[in-house]
């Protein structure tokens, strides 16, 4: 994300992209100068065999990881911190970070098809399931049958959990945070504005009172400076409200079948085009310059915001005024919020694929996932680290953080109303053309939603044409 760091602690590398040009996870693992015994293997070599069969000694092969995750500040050192204690407990194995490239989605397809793609890395989002539908990751079935405890995927917001299946039933991945939808606000414009806070109650008509209220042209100079709240034009930020309709993107059942040209779908999308253009309430991306949905509300651009957790501290650290959560706000036909897609997985052509999947187990713990919490304020995947969490944001900001409903954020996964995004079988082609169609629509005002209904007649919803082999 922001920033590169090199770091080498207690036997764990942090190798950043030098230039405009990546590493391979071979030249990576050559530059890193480990030493072990004379035994540098590439994470791309087959593994040497470390004694013949029958022989009582046991083996002294080291085996390296790549593992590839975020690279945003705060986390390679948190990353090193915590994977040392993961070295010390698997002697045989060393865990070397590497953090994310820039445009991870489509840099990760083509690693994967050299052959030179990490060993265990993160995905989130729709681009994870497009990895795993182009053949990249590993199906982990086997392993979570043998060697996962079902207490820990109790423990598991089931909506995140089926996220990472496959129609087929190839499961590519395993929960990294549990990111829950909210919506901020801005409780000193709420007061100057005499409006009352939103609440667990709030149903979108709620919603669109408070937009009304609480947009103003401040400065008195005939043009709007403060909308009333915002959202990300993005897949699982438009299905939210979708699904709160009771529509759908993608058949839930039949991912080959395309479901935004249904009424309900199409309402939906209406109610926020309408909320833009039409009664000028939620701000466009134009309105704000193109500033992300944050940034508008830590600007005091917005009085609302549709965000998630993983804005949390963010939000915290730079907001200069009182900030309050409430649960998202039902929908016309129910109650739901979105759930974060963000998980770990596998590549299918590891040459350690049992090393890995230890690697995975571990960051899918307790303590990597305390670690998160503490760091960044990530709410954990797991129920019974939700506590602690809490307690994390309150210990920094004991008083910006006294009148803001963390559990607000956790409401979807304890009570169950939860979504994630919904995956069509061939999610590439598909959000390429949607996202072009939400454009014209959403951000330039230019269509409207009934465009939706030749998007889909279009949409070849077949399976995805491979374009290398897994194997």
């Amino acid at each position: 994300m922001e920033s590169k760091q090199r770091r080498v602690n207690r036997g764990i590398a942090a190798q950043p992209a030098r230039g405009p040009s990546r590493l391979s996870r071979r030249e990576f693992l050559h530059l890193a100068g480990v030493g072990l015994a004379g035994a540098a293997l590439s994470a791309c070599a087959p593994a040497p065999a470390a004694f013949p069969p029958g022989d009582p000694q046991p083996s002294t092969e080291i085996i390296q990881l790549v593992y590839q995750d975020w690279r945003t500040d705060w986390f390679p050192p948190m990353v090193q911190s915590v994977l040392a204690d993961f070295n010390e407990t698997h002697p045989n194995i060393r865990v070397f970070y590497t953090p994310d490239p820039e445009n991870v989605a489509q840099v990760m397809l083509e690693e994967m098809a050299r052959g030179t793609a990490p060993d265990v890395f993160q995905g989130c989002c729709d681009f994870f399931p497009i990895w795993a539908q182009q053949g990249g990751t590993l199906d982990l079935r086997s392993y979570v049958e043998s060697d996962l405890e079902q207490a820990t995927i109790n423990e598991w917001s089931p909506a995140q959990y089926q996220a990472f299946f496959l129609s087929d039933g190839h499961q590519f991945g395993l929960p990294k945070y549990h990111g829950g939808l909210a919506l901020y606000y801005n409780r000193d414009l709420f007061d100057a504005y005499d409006v009352d806070y939103p609440t667990g109650s709030w149903n979108h008509d709620d919603y669109l009172d408070a937009m009304i209220l609480m947009t103003r042209d401040r400065d008195s100079d005939g043009r709007t400076d403060l909308w009333g709240s915002m959202v990300d034009i993005a897949w699982e930020r438009i299905q939210v409200h979708v699904n709160g309709w009771g529509g759908h993107l993608i058949d839930p059942q039949d991912p080959t079948l395309c479901r935004m040209n249904e009424t309900t779908a199409l309402a939906a999308m209406e109610w926020l085009r309408t909320r833009m253009w039409d009664d000028r309430v939620m701000a466009s991306f134009l309105d704000v310059q193109n500033m992300e949905t944050r940034q508008a509300f830590i600007s005091e651009r917005i009085a609302m915001v549709e965000d998630g957790s993983w804005a949390l501290k963010d939000i915290l650290t730079n907001a200069p005024f009182r900030i309050g959560v409430a649960p998202f706000p039902a929908g016309p036909s129910r109650r739901v919020t979105l759930a974060s897609t963000d998980g770990f997985g596998i590549y299918a052509r590891s040459r350690h694929p049992d090393a890995a999947w230890e690697l995975l187990k571990f960051l899918c713990g307790e303590e990597y996932g305390r670690a998160m919490a503490q760091t960044s304020f990530l709410q954990p995947a797991r129920a019974s680290l939700v506590e602690d969490w809490v307690g994390f944001i309150r210990a920094e900001f004991p008083e910006k953080a006294a009148e803001v409903d963390i559990a607000a954020f956790a409401d979807g996964h304890l009570k169950g109303y939860s979504v994630t995004a919904e995956i069509a079988v061939n999610m590439a082609d598909v959000v390429q053309r949607t996202s072009a169609a939400w454009a014209r629509i959403f951000t330039l005002g230019e269509a409207p939603v009934d465009e939706m209904i030749q998007i889909c007649e279009q949409m070849e919803l077949g399976v995805f044409e491979m374009s290398w082999s897994s194997g």
